[in-house]
């Protein structure tokens, strides 16, 4: 199974060691956060703007892939403070809605950025 690096111009270069994306076969792989295309944190202090900024970065890198939302299988979701969580599923439900909803988890932790507040970790499978 080849491995390709996803990438889009329309989110930040990572800084860090790895690829805004990447794909193993028809698996794609990505974690994104509320950047904007320059790197810089978007809606500090404001998970809704957060959620909103990170989830339009994932439909970027799969639309870059070939997919869309409707491809992901699996979100793992990062909160700094489970106080966020129902800001961040209202608009988490904007993005994902009907009948393709992944399976999800939401956890606890911090981020590489202070000034982030949610993260996703997101597997998806694009029929090529």
């Amino acid at each position: 199974m080849p491995k390709t690096i996803v990438h889009s111009p329309l989110v930040a270069k990572p800084v860090n060691p790895h690829s805004q994306a990447t794909m193993a076969g028809n698996h794609f792989y990505t974690a994104t956060v509320a950047t904007d295309v320059n790197g810089k944190p978007v809606g500090i202090g404001d998970i809704r703007a957060q959620t909103r900024q990170a989830l339009q970065n994932l439909s970027h890198l799969l639309a870059a892939a070939g997919g869309s939302l409707d491809d992901v299988a699996r979100v793992m979701i990062y909160l700094t403070d489970m106080r966020h969580f129902a800001g961040m599923n209202e608009v988490y439900a904007e993005f994902f809605k009907g009948d393709s909803l992944p399976s999800r988890a939401t956890v606890t932790g911090s981020m590489g950025m202070p000034e982030l507040l949610v993260e996703f970790d997101v597997i998806a499978y694009i029929e090529r």
